[in-house]
């Protein structure tokens, strides 16, 4: 069986960092922000939190993981209308 991809724990702990070092500390004089920064900084360490419980369930189920980095990977090709483009490429302009 294919392994499951998930998010490495790099992405949620490069978001609580720049939220909690950064974004707090720019939005301190602004408590209605601030209080938005707070929720936003609770909802990722909920979203980690979730995503160790769906690992224990797949090593008790034998399922593998594998962690991702990035979308990129050499054995995925994602499936996407031709009308739509990936993040981060531009349409080709023809002159």
């Amino acid at each position: 069986m294919e392994p499951i991809p998930l998010p490495s724990y790099i992405h949620y702990e490069l978001l609580l960092q720049l939220l909690e070092r950064q974004t707090s500390f720019a939005v301190s004089q602004k408590p209605a922000v601030r209080e938005q920064v707070h929720q936003l900084i609770g909802t990722l360490r909920k979203a980690l939190a979730q995503q160790k419980q769906l690992e224990q369930s797949c090593q008790r189920s034998n399922l593998p993981i594998e962690y991702r980095w990035s979308l990129n990977s050499a054995n995925l090709e994602p499936n996407h209308s031709p009308d739509v483009f990936p993040l981060g490429q531009k349409p080709e302009v023809s002159k």
